[in-house]
Protein backbone atom coordinates (compact mmCIF):
# COMPACT_ATOMS: atom_id res chain seq x y z
CA UNK A 1 0.00 0.00 0.00
CA UNK A 2 1.16 3.45 -0.88
CA UNK A 3 -0.47 7.08 -0.01
CA UNK A 4 1.19 9.96 -1.81
CA UNK A 5 0.62 12.98 -1.09
CA UNK A 6 1.18 15.94 -3.29
CA UNK A 7 0.58 19.93 -3.75
CA UNK A 8 2.15 21.58 -0.87
CA UNK A 9 4.50 24.82 -0.90
CA UNK A 10 4.33 28.33 -0.04
CA UNK A 11 1.23 30.45 0.02
CA UNK A 12 0.93 33.80 1.43
CA UNK A 13 -1.95 34.63 4.20
CA UNK A 14 -5.55 34.14 2.42
CA UNK A 15 -4.39 32.19 -0.41
CA UNK A 16 -4.96 28.82 -1.60
CA UNK A 17 -3.67 25.07 -2.26
CA UNK A 18 -5.08 22.09 -3.40
CA UNK A 19 -3.19 18.60 -1.90
CA UNK A 20 -3.67 15.52 -3.60
CA UNK A 21 -3.22 11.69 -2.27
CA UNK A 22 -2.83 9.25 -4.70
CA UNK A 23 -3.12 5.81 -3.35
CA UNK A 24 -2.39 2.34 -4.67
CA UNK A 25 -2.92 -0.77 -3.02
CA UNK A 26 -5.50 0.24 -1.17
CA UNK A 27 -9.46 -0.92 -1.72
CA UNK A 28 -9.85 2.97 -1.99
CA UNK A 29 -13.33 3.14 -2.83
CA UNK A 30 -14.81 1.29 -0.30
CA UNK A 31 -13.39 3.29 3.05
CA UNK A 32 -12.63 6.27 4.55
CA UNK A 33 -9.97 8.56 3.80
CA UNK A 34 -8.65 11.18 5.61
CA UNK A 35 -6.61 14.63 6.17
CA UNK A 36 -4.21 15.07 9.34
CA UNK A 37 -1.51 17.54 10.04
CA UNK A 38 1.41 18.01 12.47
CA UNK A 39 2.30 22.07 12.82
CA UNK A 40 5.82 22.33 14.45
CA UNK A 41 6.08 21.13 17.99
CA UNK A 42 2.74 20.18 17.77
CA UNK A 43 0.94 16.58 18.00
CA UNK A 44 -0.76 15.73 14.66
CA UNK A 45 -4.10 15.91 14.60
CA UNK A 46 -7.32 15.20 12.65
CA UNK A 47 -8.36 17.67 9.45
CA UNK A 48 -11.58 15.74 8.31
CA UNK A 49 -12.75 12.53 6.31
CA UNK A 50 -14.43 11.68 3.52
CA UNK A 51 -16.83 8.73 2.91
CA UNK A 52 -16.36 6.05 0.35
CA UNK A 53 -18.97 7.51 -1.86
CA UNK A 54 -17.77 10.91 -0.89
CA UNK A 55 -21.08 11.65 0.35
CA UNK A 56 -19.84 12.63 3.83
CA UNK A 57 -17.07 14.86 4.97
CA UNK A 58 -16.51 16.08 8.24
CA UNK A 59 -14.11 18.43 9.63
CA UNK A 60 -12.07 19.85 12.68
CA UNK A 61 -13.70 23.20 13.59
CA UNK A 62 -10.75 25.30 12.72
CA UNK A 63 -11.16 24.39 8.84
CA UNK A 64 -14.59 24.63 8.83
CA UNK A 65 -15.69 26.79 5.75
CA UNK A 66 -12.56 26.92 4.25
CA UNK A 67 -11.09 23.47 3.84
CA UNK A 68 -12.86 20.65 1.42
CA UNK A 69 -12.26 17.24 0.82
CA UNK A 70 -13.02 15.37 -1.99
CA UNK A 71 -12.70 12.08 -3.27
CA UNK A 72 -12.00 10.69 -7.26
CA UNK A 73 -12.37 7.09 -7.22
CA UNK A 74 -11.84 6.54 -10.69
CA UNK A 75 -8.11 8.14 -10.21
CA UNK A 76 -7.86 6.38 -6.51
CA UNK A 77 -7.23 10.31 -5.05
CA UNK A 78 -8.27 12.04 -2.33
CA UNK A 79 -8.23 16.10 -2.55
CA UNK A 80 -7.76 18.67 -0.34
CA UNK A 81 -8.89 22.24 -1.02
CA UNK A 82 -7.72 24.46 1.39
CA UNK A 83 -8.67 28.46 1.00
CA UNK A 84 -8.27 31.35 3.12
CA UNK A 85 -5.31 29.95 4.53
CA UNK A 86 -4.15 31.29 7.73
CA UNK A 87 -0.44 31.27 9.27
CA UNK A 88 -1.71 28.57 11.91
CA UNK A 89 -2.38 26.47 8.59
CA UNK A 90 1.49 26.22 8.33
CA UNK A 91 2.51 22.34 8.74
CA UNK A 92 3.30 18.95 6.98
CA UNK A 93 0.08 17.32 5.92
CA UNK A 94 -0.86 13.66 5.99
CA UNK A 95 -3.10 11.64 3.75
CA UNK A 96 -4.25 8.46 6.33
CA UNK A 97 -6.22 5.13 5.62
CA UNK A 98 -7.48 2.71 8.01
CA UNK A 99 -8.78 -0.85 6.17
CA UNK A 100 -9.76 -3.31 8.82
CA UNK A 101 -6.95 -3.60 11.22
CA UNK A 102 -4.32 -2.13 9.17
CA UNK A 103 -3.32 1.69 8.91
CA UNK A 104 -2.04 3.63 6.25
CA UNK A 105 0.08 6.87 6.38
CA UNK A 106 1.78 9.42 3.53
CA UNK A 107 5.49 10.65 3.91
CA UNK A 108 3.39 13.88 3.89
CA UNK A 109 3.57 17.26 2.13
CA UNK A 110 4.21 21.10 3.96
CA UNK A 111 2.12 23.47 3.92
CA UNK A 112 3.94 26.87 4.60
CA UNK A 113 1.46 30.42 4.97
CA UNK A 114 3.31 33.08 5.25
CA UNK A 115 4.32 36.59 3.67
Amino acid sequence: VQLEESGGGLVQPGGSLRLSCAASGLTFSSGVMSWYRQAPGKARELVGTITGTGGTTNYVDSVKGRFTISRDNAKNTVYLQMNSLKPEDTAVYYCYARRSLSTYWGKGTLVTVSS
